[in-house]
């Protein structure tokens, strides 16, 4: 299509609507559904916005499974009319990994830890456990360190571990790269594999560089005895296991980041020192947080004159997705009403504070799931900042 063709003028229209309405993610969403088609590289700079703004983590993984695919049609065009023989399984491997190899694009983040708001301790944890020693290269060099590490971040789901992971690359000035479990799963056999060693190889062509993997218990769980799922398991266990351990290619200047809300499913393999040995517990946003995720979820949106400090106070232990939920509740019935009268009906405080009450905090069922676990279970110390808050908090 050429550069005046009507199908890039009417992107270049939206994108002017996005432009004008930043906050818009249902806008967002639709204008990279639009770019999948027409222009992938854009739609992935137009993706991580989206995701960045606050935008559904399951949309986000299905925009960017969707992302995938339209990079492989563009990488591999459809074929002419002339029938062609039917490519041999190893050459249609050969050629997806080709593929691959150029998928991962290595963006660098705009956020930094600055940006998040409150979460005081996690951030502590952060800096002393992890950040500190990457932020003076040359004393760690002192004591034979080399650049790079590993973290493991756990907590409920819905609080903002990836928006973390973002601002530790942001801190870092490091290159950063979002993995899912969609990014990498295929039917054909040895193709998620070549795409773990596409990860790390573009990763350190990008060094430095944050690999992030979200959902990591779904592709590090525990490598059990049984059919052909576990089989493929312990092939891709396998398969990380050799690059995190450099085996071969030197891991200098690659941070690795992971993500789970089920920390004790993780391959032990995965977990000894050398490897993800550092771990940090995302708790639900503490009530800075929340008034700052109140804020924004209502910036220029119909509103008079909430009190966000009043909202956090009545919403202790809300996730940032139950939080999100919350405010997109009481728009819709603003809306509702507005349209209704025939005039506009602002969001208020006391709006805000009775749907309160109709929502229960997501992060209640994942403290439930965990209790047996960190009285039954085994713990290496993983657990050490949850048993703490656990305690603060009177939980049993």
């Amino acid at each position: 299509m050429s550069a005046d063709g009507p199908g890039d003028n009417f992107i270049e229209v939206i994108a002017s609507e996005v432009v004008a309405d930043p906050g818009n993610l249902a806008l967002r969403e639709d204008f990279v559904t639009l770019l999948l088609e027409k222009d992938p590289g854009r739609a992935a700079t137009e993706l991580d916005a989206f995701e960045a703004l606050g935008g559904d983590p399951a949309r986000t993984r299905l925009l960017r499974a969707r992302l995938m695919a339209a990079r492989l049609r563009s990488s591999n065009p459809a074929p002419t009319p002339a029938p062609a023989p039917a490519p041999a399984d190893d050459d249609r491997l050969d050629s997806t990994a080709a593929a691959t190899a150029s998928l991962w694009d290595a963006v660098r983040p705009a956020v930094t830890l600055a940006d998040v708001a409150g979460l005081a301790e996690v951030k502590q944890h952060l800096d002393m456990t992890f950040l500190a020693p990457l932020r003076n290269p040359e004393m760690a060099a002192a004591f034979g360190q080399t650049p790079g590490g590993s973290l493991l971040m756990y907590g409920p789901p819905g609080c903002g571990k990836t928006y973390i992971a973002r601002a530790i690359a942001g801190d870092l000035g490091a290159s950063f790269i979002h993995v899912t479990l969609a990014d990498l799963l295929s039917k054909w056999i040895g193709e998620s594999e070549k795409a773990i060693q596409s990860v790390f190889r573009d990763a350190r062509a990008a060094a430095p560089c944050v690999i992030f993997f979200d959902e990591f218990d779904a592709l590090g769980g525990r490598r059990t005895s049984g059919g052909g799922g576990s089989q493929t398991m312990r092939m891709l266990v396998t398969q990380l296991l050799e690059e995190l351990d450099g085996v071969s290619s030197a891991n200098d200047g690659v941070y690795f980041l992971a993500a789970t809300n089920r920390p004790w499913d993780i391959d032990s393999a995965l977990r000894r020192p050398g490897r993800i040995d550092k771990t940090v517990l995302v708790l639900p946003p503490d009530a800075v947080a929340r008034a700052a995720i109140v804020q924004g979820a209502l910036e220029g949106k119909p509103a008079d004159g909430v009190d966000v400090v009043a909202v956090a106070a009545a919403t202790e232990g809300f996730s940032g997705a139950d939080l999100s939920h919350l405010t997109t509740t009481v728009l819709q019935q603003a809306m509702a009403q507005s349209m209704s009268s025939g005039a506009l009906v602002p969001v208020t405080t006391d709006a805000m504070l009775a749907a309160v009450g109709s929502i229960t905090p997501s992060t209640t069922s994942w403290f439930d799931q965990v209790a047996p676990v960190l009285e039954y279970g085994v713990d290496d110390g993983t657990f050490d900042q949850l048993r703490a808050y656990r305690v603060k908090r009177g939980m049993r």
